[in-house]
């Protein structure tokens, strides 16, 4: 018997957007340290991306590899994303036998030197053979000839600011991306998540693109619904993404497409770094990602009720839970608190007043230090076992591989 009195008890999240960065850069995170962060957030599922593991989950061996350490490490059930390069086109079939939830291509550059850009023709192809497997492709969708003019122009004349950072990626890139995936999608007849959409615009995209008949979704973060650009002033580094901050104007306009119900999933991204690479007087030599698996959806939880009493809830449930598990294909399992379900649960207290300090992650490096909690993750259950009280981890569980039903 569990006292939940004056408590919300909510699906658990899958997270769909991690990066963990193991085998090969665990000392960025590690799947130990990242799923016990996202079981004390209310994570039970996560599904982590091809990069910035070292090798990137390119082939079958490389699949192999991360599987075996994630059964070992992680205290979540997971899945995992195979990676769409010009390099792998030809190792997409065995991603797929090998059960991926999904493969991600990067439109613009990733960051890493093994991790490649997919141009067009890299997409189309990947698509194709995505496609045949009823497997979903997730895009990073940025303009990477728009980026590469604007950055060349800002160095050229040696600028280095956050606000450099921020113009050299405007929205025009993101949109100019999400229409050049979506053509390709409805070519091909690929399921398509766009992942991090950070503007409303993007959003308005994709749904029209939905009434064109592609099969897309897009995916925001909280970072983007709870950090304005201008926060980079006194947060600096750790605030640092891609695509970058928006402003004020943006945000609110995004939180309207949200309570409306129009974005489909919320992912972290959580894509961590050592403190080291997030240090610099050059925002443009700055790591570019946002640690926040942790205590990014319970600060979201929070601000939706500021927002909107009570009624975000539902589409908090529906955008970590049950629509995240339709679209990956693991609806049959996960995704909802119902009889034949695995008991994935996290309980939440709401109103109270604690902050942000006392992050799981390898390196204490977030952009949510120091700032009011006021929704607490009490309790997470993963298939009827408590993984985490209080914040801390029972690390007698360990996670189950999770593959698509298709």
């Amino acid at each position: 018997m569990v006292d939940a009195a004056e408590a919300f008890l909510f699906p658990g999240i899958i997270d769909a957007h991690i990066h963990f960065n193991e085998p090969g850069r665990e000392h960025w995170e590690g799947i130990l340290s990242g799923s016990r962060a996202l079981a004390a957030g209310g994570g039970t599922v996560f599904f982590d991306m091809p990069l910035n593991a070292s090798p990137p989950t390119l082939d079958r061996e490389s699949f192999i590899q991360k599987r075996s350490l994630a059964e070992q490490k992680s205290v979540l059930d997971f899945g995992l994303w195979g990676g769409l390069t010009p390099v792998n086109l030809d190792h997409m079939e065995e991603l797929a036998e090998s059960g991926v939830i999904g493969f991600k291509a990067f439109m613009s550059e990733s960051g890493t030197s093994d991790f490649r850009r997919a141009d067009a023709a890299t997409l189309k192809q990947g698509m194709k053979t995505a496609a045949k497997w009823k497997l979903p492709v997730g895009v990073h969708a940025e303009d990477n000839s728009m980026i590469e003019s604007l950055v060349r122009g800002k160095r050229a004349a040696g600028r280095k600011h956050w606000r450099d950072y921020l113009d050299s990626r405007p929205i025009a890139a993101e949109l100019s991306a999400i229409r050049a995936a979506l053509e390709l999608a409805g070519e091909t007849g690929c399921a398509l998540h766009v992942v991090h959409v950070s503007c409303p615009e993007g959003i308005d995209l994709i749904a029209q693109g939905k009434r064109q008949g592609v099969d897309v979704t897009a995916e925001t973060c909280p970072h983007y619904l709870l950090l304005k650009d201008e926060d980079l002033e006194t947060i600096g580094a750790p605030a640092k993404c891609a695509p970058p901050l928006r402003t004020a104007g943006t945000q609110e306009a995004l939180w309207q497409r949200w309570i409306a119900g129009q974005i489909d999933t919320l992912g972290s991204d959580h894509s961590p770094a050592p403190p080291e690479m997030k240090t610099s007087p050059d925002f443009f030599e700055i790591w570019g990602g946002i640690a926040g698996c942790q205590h990014a959806f319970p600060l979201l939880i929070a601000e939706g009720e500021k927002r909107a009493k009570g009624s975000t809830l539902s589409q908090f449930v529906r955008a970590t839970s049950l629509d995240v598990a339709r679209r990956f294909g693991i609806g049959e399992r996960k995704g909802k608190i119902a009889t034949g379900y695995d008991a994935d649960l996290m309980l939440v207290n709401l109103g109270v007043n604690e902050t942000v300090r006392d992050l799981l992650y390898k390196h204490h490096v977030s952009p949510y230090i120091g700032r009011p909690l006021n929704a607490v993750v009490t309790q997470t259950w993963i298939r009827g076992r408590k993984a985490c009280e209080d914040g801390r981890i029972r690390d007698n569980i360990r996670g189950r591989f999770l593959q698509p039903s298709r």
